[in-house]
């Protein structure tokens, strides 16, 4: 008989455990939208509200938010030898001061530009190399993310910025924009 009651309220239990489990999943991205690209090839999450825009001659994909403009998400797609895989150009410390020195602040650029912190993650066979950055420029500071991983000849970048002074309100989401970022096939 005991055993009967048991059952039945595991039932009646499992409903609700499932839904608060999948709640709990989808609140986790609540407030990004996801972006895949027309051929399926990769995909990422972006903040609810941000804008795509268009730039000659740069990133592939550009996101920005309309309020704090100075906010933003891109994607920069560079060939890379196809026999080559992330490992093979560097650790991730390597490839975050080549990043840094290269992209983020080259000399001349009037930015200083800090590798604060960097690691490695795997996903679906593939190693990608998150990384975090502190800016410096003449008139404010900024904070950088992210991610890189090289795959069939293509080393994508994906990076979000803001201003300094909001970081402490982003991060979190920034974390979660660059970790969702994935490829395909």
């Amino acid at each position: 008989m005991a055993l009967s009651r048991l059952s039945r309220w595991l039932r009646a239990l499992l409903p609700l455990l499932l839904a608060v489990l999948l709640v709990s999943c989808s609140a986790s991205a609540a407030g990004l939208q996801r972006f895949s690209s027309p051929d399926g090839r990769y995909a990422f999450l972006y903040p609810m509200g941000w804008n795509r825009v268009s730039v000659s001659n740069g990133p592939e994909v550009v996101f920005h938010d309309l309020i704090n403009s100075d906010e933003t998400l891109s994607l920069v797609i560079a060939p890379v030898d196809p026999q080559k895989k992330l490992e093979d150009l560097g650790s991730v410390v390597a490839v975050g001061e080549k990043l840094r020195s290269t992209v983020i602040a080259p000399p001349g650029s009037g930015r200083e530009a800090e590798l604060v912190e960097a690691s490695e993650r795997e996903d679906l066979g593939r190693t990608f190399y998150d990384l975090e950055y502190e800016v410096h420029l003449a008139d404010r500071d900024r904070h950088e993310l992210a991610t890189v991983v090289a795959d069939k000849g293509q080393l994508y970048t994906l990076a979000a910025s803001t201003n300094e002074a909001r970081w402490d309100k982003v991060e979190a989401m920034f974390h979660q924009v660059i970790s969702s970022f994935t490829l395909n096939y």
